[in-house]
């Protein structure tokens, strides 16, 4: 059979974008140089033209400079076409490109879907609304230690506020009475010495000669504080 039919040829892959626009522009680049070329050419044409006197000669440099230009323009035309075509070609790359990206970003969130559809199974949110429950539980209780551990004892908890209010009122009235004597409170005052010597009634101690009656002289001798001194038969 392989006699009769022959064998089949491979066929070579279809070329790629980017094999199409680098042989394109390998092209674009080849027209750019024969463009520059003839460029220079026309150069020179204009140069000649410019110095050639009116006449058969001057008429043939500007046949072949007219030629030059022709071809140029040809040339121009190749290039804008080979660079629509490596517009395109670069528009149908990108395009490429971000559907290439789109598969790559649908692969990842398949896989990441996937990840999160796993641990979801692992966290159930009716566990995490009992556990909020009994972490508020817990919290109450603690309170309630608290407050226990923080309560008074020798304060009764039925004494009537009215009435503190009413013997605090009272409280400082008495304080102001008591302090009436230039702010300092009537049992801290000191006693005067004059009240305590009308009421006990006793007469002034002597001083020096001062008691003595008119016209009698103390013969005897004075102390050293201040009193007649005792005679000498009468001293132990």
């Amino acid at each position: 059979m392989q006699r009769i039919f022959g064998n089949k040829k491979n066929k070579d892959p279809p070329p790629s974008i980017q094999d199409a626009s680098d042989r394109i522009n390998k092209r674009g680049e080849s027209v750019d140089d024969k463009i520059k070329r003839l460029d220079g050419e026309l150069a020179k044409y204009k140069e000649q033209i410019k110095k050639t006197r009116p006449g058969p000669a001057l008429e043939a440099v500007k046949a072949r400079a007219m030629r030059v230009l022709k071809q140029k323009k040809m040339y121009e035309g190749q290039r804008d076409m080979l660079y629509n075509q490596t517009y395109n070609l670069d528009q149908v790359s990108f395009a490429a490109e971000g559907i290439k990206d789109a598969q790559q970003t649908m692969s990842a969130l398949k896989s990441a879907n996937k990840d999160l559809k796993g641990m979801m199974k692992t966290v159930k949110i009716q566990d995490i609304d009992n556990l909020q429950d009994e972490m508020m539980d817990l919290m109450d209780v603690s309170n309630e230690i608290q407050e226990s551990l923080g309560r008074t004892y020798s304060v009764p908890d039925d004494i009537d506020e009215d009435e503190l209010l009413g013997e605090l009122d009272a409280l400082e009235a008495d304080m102001g009475l008591e302090t009436e004597g230039e702010g300092v409170p009537s049992y801290l005052q000191p006693d005067k010495d004059s009240d305590l010597d009308s009421e006990l009634n006793l007469p002034s101690a002597p001083i020096g000669n001062a008691s003595m009656p008119a016209g009698r002289v103390n013969t005897q001798g004075e102390d050293n504080f201040g009193l007649p001194a005792v005679p000498h038969g009468l001293r132990g």
